[in-house]
């Protein structure tokens, strides 16, 4: 079964990493945000396609989820001690793979080039694909500051400012990466991972082309990144309260209303199954807390069975 994922963040990369457990590596494709791409030092940072690659490669730091592993310090260390700017923390590791990416981008390779060449030398054997080669930046619209880049809104200010809504600059002029449209046209089913919808997996479905490929498969599932009303890691809750949608499965669930089939929510939220089902969806409820690696496991089977029972 040829299953392509939509992923973005921590929530997104850890199902990713239990579906490679399960699937062949040709059997999986997964399309990666690059929306909360910027510049930072004057090297291309890439933060959800780096915590995908890290993760599924065993290099993700297991305390933050994102990161690398056994990383040092040193240059971040001495940017401080400069007074330079370090409220984006990079690691030394971490470090060489954005100076390597940045090299190769301005001798004129694409970026899904770079992904691929980079999974091959960290021993990644699934196929992990940018949302686009072209530049497309999420913009976070705040009631204290305005309009702010999404790392600036993520990071520096720590989802702090109050959102009132989202816009993906460059969207509209970008096209789907090299193997994105075929992956997706020849799916035998879809996964939108418990990413965060509006900042991880809405601009993937901005892209022009991607959104009206992914309402074409018969099984597209969504995996709910809310769970008893809260997000497991991230902003996604206070988001939908901010933007005056009580937080819940049910509120995921309406997002993806008119895209996804299938939905996948947390046995805590079982009382919403009849109001999700009411949505056109059918529905399954397990255990999509993922605290462990046979967490991950279990939850990519839980969801790959439940594809498999609507195939």
């Amino acid at each position: 079964m040829k299953i392509v994922a939509l992923a973005g963040g921590v929530g997104g990369a850890k199902l990713v990493d239990g579906l490679t457990q399960i699937l062949p590596p040709e059997d999986l494709t997964v399309i990666v945000n690059t929306g909360d791409d910027f510049h930072h030092w004057g090297l291309k940072i890439c933060p959800d396609l780096d915590t995908v690659c890290y993760t599924v490669a065993g290099l993700a730091n297991p305390e933050t989820g994102w990161g690398r592993n056994n990383e040092s310090w040193n240059v971040i260390s001495e940017i401080s001690r400069l007074n330079g700017v370090d409220w984006f923390k990079i690691g030394d590791h971490d470090l060489a793979t954005h100076i390597e990416r940045t090299e190769r981008l301005a001798s004129g390779r694409r970026l899904s080039e770079i992904v691929y060449d980079f999974c091959q030398s960290w021993g990644i054997k699934i196929t992990i694909l940018p949302m686009s080669d072209d530049a497309v930046s999420t913009i976070v619209n705040t009631s204290e500051y305005g309009e702010m880049a999404f790392q600036e809104y993520f990071v520096h200010q720590r989802c702090n400012p109050k959102v009132k809504g989202f816009k993906f600059v460059g969207v509209e002029f970008s096209r789907p990466a090299t193997g994105v449209m075929e992956a997706i046209n020849k799916a035998d089913a879809l996964i939108l991972c418990p990413s965060n919808p509006w900042v991880s997996l809405d601009p993937i479905l901005s892209v022009p082309g991607i959104l009206a490929a992914v309402k074409s498969r018969k099984i597209v599932t969504g995996v709910s990144p809310i769970v008893g009303g809260a997000a497991i890691k991230g902003p996604a809750a206070k988001m939908f309260s901010e933007l005056n949608i009580e937080p819940s499965a049910f509120a995921v669930a309406q997002h993806y209303e008119g895209i996804i089939s299938h939905f996948v929510l947390d046995l805590i939220d079982h009382d919403l199954e009849r109001s999700i089902s009411n949505l056109g969806m059918k529905t399954t409820t397990v255990n999509t807390v993922m605290k462990t690696q046979e967490d991950r496991r279990q939850l990519a089977a839980d969801v790959l069975n439940f594809i498999q029972r609507a195939a």
